[in-house]
Protein backbone atom coordinates (compact mmCIF):
# COMPACT_ATOMS: atom_id res chain seq x y z
CA UNK A 1 0.00 0.00 0.00
CA UNK A 2 1.59 3.24 -0.81
CA UNK A 3 2.61 6.06 1.87
CA UNK A 4 0.57 9.51 1.43
CA UNK A 5 3.97 11.96 0.88
CA UNK A 6 5.50 9.63 3.77
CA UNK A 7 2.82 10.40 6.21
CA UNK A 8 2.47 7.92 8.84
CA UNK A 9 -0.47 4.93 8.39
CA UNK A 10 -3.18 4.69 10.78
CA UNK A 11 -6.05 2.64 10.61
CA UNK A 12 -8.64 3.52 13.31
CA UNK A 13 -10.33 0.58 15.03
CA UNK A 14 -13.88 1.30 16.71
CA UNK A 15 -15.05 -1.28 19.54
CA UNK A 16 -19.20 0.28 18.85
CA UNK A 17 -20.63 -0.74 21.96
CA UNK A 18 -17.84 0.15 23.85
CA UNK A 19 -16.82 3.75 22.60
CA UNK A 20 -21.18 4.39 22.73
CA UNK A 21 -20.99 2.96 26.90
CA UNK A 22 -17.41 5.44 27.09
CA UNK A 23 -19.18 8.77 25.40
CA UNK A 24 -22.29 8.88 27.08
CA UNK A 25 -20.91 8.03 30.52
CA UNK A 26 -18.98 11.35 29.84
CA UNK A 27 -21.95 13.23 28.36
CA UNK A 28 -21.14 13.21 24.72
CA UNK A 29 -22.58 12.66 21.42
CA UNK A 30 -19.44 11.28 18.77
CA UNK A 31 -19.55 12.84 15.30
CA UNK A 32 -18.14 10.26 13.13
CA UNK A 33 -17.12 12.22 10.27
CA UNK A 34 -15.26 14.76 12.60
CA UNK A 35 -13.45 11.84 14.10
CA UNK A 36 -12.37 10.68 10.23
CA UNK A 37 -11.26 14.36 10.03
CA UNK A 38 -9.39 14.80 13.16
CA UNK A 39 -7.39 11.86 12.93
CA UNK A 40 -6.57 12.19 8.73
CA UNK A 41 -4.63 15.39 10.03
CA UNK A 42 -1.08 14.89 9.50
CA UNK A 43 -1.63 11.31 8.70
CA UNK A 44 -2.31 8.86 5.93
CA UNK A 45 -5.68 7.06 6.85
CA UNK A 46 -5.60 3.66 5.41
CA UNK A 47 -8.80 2.82 7.14
CA UNK A 48 -11.63 3.12 10.01
CA UNK A 49 -13.63 -0.13 11.26
CA UNK A 50 -16.63 0.16 12.93
CA UNK A 51 -17.81 -2.84 14.64
CA UNK A 52 -21.32 -3.75 15.68
CA UNK A 53 -23.63 -6.33 16.73
CA UNK A 54 -27.45 -5.54 15.06
CA UNK A 55 -29.98 -6.02 17.28
CA UNK A 56 -32.75 -6.99 14.82
CA UNK A 57 -36.50 -6.58 16.10
CA UNK A 58 -39.13 -7.25 13.12
CA UNK A 59 -36.67 -6.76 10.52
CA UNK A 60 -35.53 -3.27 12.35
CA UNK A 61 -32.23 -2.83 13.98
CA UNK A 62 -32.11 0.90 15.93
CA UNK A 63 -28.53 0.41 14.95
CA UNK A 64 -29.26 0.39 11.23
CA UNK A 65 -29.21 4.20 10.64
CA UNK A 66 -26.11 4.39 12.23
CA UNK A 67 -24.49 1.92 10.25
CA UNK A 68 -25.75 2.74 7.00
CA UNK A 69 -24.89 6.30 7.20
CA UNK A 70 -21.02 4.85 8.27
CA UNK A 71 -20.71 3.11 5.27
CA UNK A 72 -21.71 6.08 3.00
CA UNK A 73 -19.34 8.30 4.86
CA UNK A 74 -16.07 6.30 4.48
CA UNK A 75 -16.04 3.53 6.79
CA UNK A 76 -16.18 0.05 7.14
CA UNK A 77 -18.97 -1.25 9.22
CA UNK A 78 -18.16 -5.32 10.35
CA UNK A 79 -21.62 -6.47 11.65
CA UNK A 80 -23.64 -9.43 12.98
CA UNK A 81 -26.49 -10.09 14.25
CA UNK A 82 -27.05 -9.91 18.20
CA UNK A 83 -28.33 -13.46 19.87
CA UNK A 84 -30.91 -14.05 22.05
CA UNK A 85 -29.71 -16.08 25.34
CA UNK A 86 -31.27 -16.45 28.93
CA UNK A 87 -29.24 -15.98 31.99
CA UNK A 88 -28.84 -18.39 35.14
CA UNK A 89 -32.38 -16.21 36.43
CA UNK A 90 -34.57 -17.32 32.90
CA UNK A 91 -33.87 -13.26 32.25
CA UNK A 92 -33.35 -12.78 28.33
CA UNK A 93 -30.35 -10.98 27.26
CA UNK A 94 -28.91 -9.72 23.90
CA UNK A 95 -25.73 -10.86 23.23
CA UNK A 96 -23.08 -9.44 20.69
CA UNK A 97 -19.52 -10.14 20.76
CA UNK A 98 -17.27 -8.56 18.05
CA UNK A 99 -13.81 -9.30 19.81
CA UNK A 100 -12.71 -12.11 17.05
CA UNK A 101 -13.92 -9.65 14.13
CA UNK A 102 -12.05 -6.50 14.85
CA UNK A 103 -8.59 -9.01 15.90
CA UNK A 104 -8.89 -10.64 12.63
CA UNK A 105 -8.96 -7.18 10.91
CA UNK A 106 -6.56 -5.50 12.89
CA UNK A 107 -3.82 -8.65 12.46
CA UNK A 108 -4.10 -8.98 8.72
CA UNK A 109 -4.42 -4.89 8.43
CA UNK A 110 -1.73 -4.27 10.50
CA UNK A 111 1.07 -5.24 7.76
CA UNK A 112 -0.03 -1.85 6.06
CA UNK A 113 0.38 0.32 9.02
CA UNK A 114 2.66 2.11 11.31
CA UNK A 115 0.04 3.23 13.90
CA UNK A 116 -3.29 1.49 15.02
CA UNK A 117 -5.56 3.33 16.78
CA UNK A 118 -8.35 1.22 19.13
CA UNK A 119 -11.04 2.76 20.30
CA UNK A 120 -12.29 0.32 23.19
CA UNK A 121 -11.11 0.07 26.79
CA UNK A 122 -11.84 -4.19 27.08
CA UNK A 123 -9.05 -5.86 28.63
CA UNK A 124 -9.66 -8.78 26.33
CA UNK A 125 -7.48 -6.34 23.61
CA UNK A 126 -4.51 -6.69 25.97
CA UNK A 127 -2.97 -9.82 23.49
CA UNK A 128 -4.20 -8.66 20.11
CA UNK A 129 -2.30 -5.43 21.03
CA UNK A 130 0.66 -6.67 22.42
CA UNK A 131 0.76 -8.93 18.85
CA UNK A 132 0.49 -5.81 17.00
CA UNK A 133 3.24 -4.36 18.60
CA UNK A 134 5.15 -7.41 17.92
CA UNK A 135 5.06 -6.42 14.31
CA UNK A 136 6.36 -3.36 14.31
CA UNK A 137 2.93 -1.15 14.93
CA UNK A 138 2.51 1.38 17.87
CA UNK A 139 -1.10 1.05 19.42
CA UNK A 140 -2.76 3.82 20.78
CA UNK A 141 -5.91 3.12 23.24
CA UNK A 142 -8.82 5.69 23.02
CA UNK A 143 -11.35 5.22 26.31
CA UNK A 144 -11.01 6.95 29.40
CA UNK A 145 -10.28 7.07 32.71
CA UNK A 146 -12.35 9.96 34.00
CA UNK A 147 -15.69 8.18 34.54
CA UNK A 148 -17.02 6.33 37.41
CA UNK A 149 -15.75 3.41 37.04
CA UNK A 150 -13.08 4.24 34.74
CA UNK A 151 -14.18 2.40 30.85
CA UNK A 152 -10.69 1.28 30.32
CA UNK A 153 -8.84 -1.92 31.79
CA UNK A 154 -5.66 -1.25 33.35
CA UNK A 155 -4.06 -3.85 31.82
CA UNK A 156 -4.81 -2.78 28.32
CA UNK A 157 -3.70 0.82 28.94
CA UNK A 158 -0.70 -0.48 30.08
CA UNK A 159 0.11 -2.35 27.39
CA UNK A 160 -0.40 0.05 24.89
CA UNK A 161 2.29 2.49 23.44
CA UNK A 162 -0.07 5.63 24.01
CA UNK A 163 -3.75 6.10 25.84
CA UNK A 164 -5.85 9.03 25.03
CA UNK A 165 -8.43 10.06 26.90
CA UNK A 166 -11.38 10.77 25.13
CA UNK A 167 -12.44 13.33 27.28
CA UNK A 168 -9.18 15.07 25.72
CA UNK A 169 -10.51 14.98 22.59
CA UNK A 170 -13.67 15.53 22.73
CA UNK A 171 -14.22 19.03 21.49
CA UNK A 172 -12.44 18.16 18.15
CA UNK A 173 -14.86 14.65 17.73
CA UNK A 174 -18.14 15.77 18.94
CA UNK A 175 -21.52 16.06 17.96
CA UNK A 176 -22.91 17.15 20.86
CA UNK A 177 -22.59 17.95 24.87
CA UNK A 178 -25.01 16.78 27.02
CA UNK A 179 -25.17 17.78 30.38
CA UNK A 180 -24.28 15.19 32.66
CA UNK A 181 -27.01 13.95 34.61
CA UNK A 182 -27.89 14.99 38.13
CA UNK A 183 -26.80 18.46 37.56
CA UNK A 184 -28.73 21.46 37.47
CA UNK A 185 -28.44 23.52 34.37
CA UNK A 186 -25.83 26.93 34.00
CA UNK A 187 -27.65 30.10 35.31
CA UNK A 188 -28.20 32.15 31.98
CA UNK A 189 -25.89 34.55 32.94
CA UNK A 190 -22.91 32.03 33.19
CA UNK A 191 -20.39 32.27 30.30
CA UNK A 192 -21.45 29.52 27.50
CA UNK A 193 -19.54 26.51 26.53
CA UNK A 194 -17.51 26.93 23.47
CA UNK A 195 -20.64 25.44 21.10
CA UNK A 196 -20.05 21.98 19.22
CA UNK A 197 -18.33 22.37 15.72
CA UNK A 198 -20.71 22.42 12.66
CA UNK A 199 -20.86 18.84 11.49
CA UNK A 200 -23.04 16.19 9.04
CA UNK A 201 -26.09 15.13 11.13
CA UNK A 202 -25.02 11.75 12.47
CA UNK A 203 -27.82 9.12 14.03
CA UNK A 204 -27.16 9.23 17.54
CA UNK A 205 -28.54 6.93 20.35
CA UNK A 206 -28.45 3.76 18.75
CA UNK A 207 -28.14 1.64 21.92
CA UNK A 208 -30.23 3.55 23.97
CA UNK A 209 -33.29 1.43 24.20
CA UNK A 210 -31.13 -1.65 23.68
CA UNK A 211 -29.78 -4.59 26.67
CA UNK A 212 -26.83 -5.62 24.12
CA UNK A 213 -24.27 -7.50 26.52
CA UNK A 214 -20.88 -6.86 24.26
CA UNK A 215 -19.05 -8.73 26.72
CA UNK A 216 -20.67 -12.21 25.64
Amino acid sequence: MRRGGGAERVGLFVDGANLYHTSRALGFEIDFAAMLDFFRGGTYLVRAFYYTALIETEDYSPLRPLTDWLAYNGWQVVTKPAKQQSDPTGRMRLKGNMDVELAVDMLEMSVHLDHVVLFSGDGDFRRLVEAVQRMGVRVTVVSTVRSQPPMIADELRRQADAFIDLEEIAPDITRRQVEPRGRPAPPAAAPAAPPPRPTRATPADPFADTALDPEA
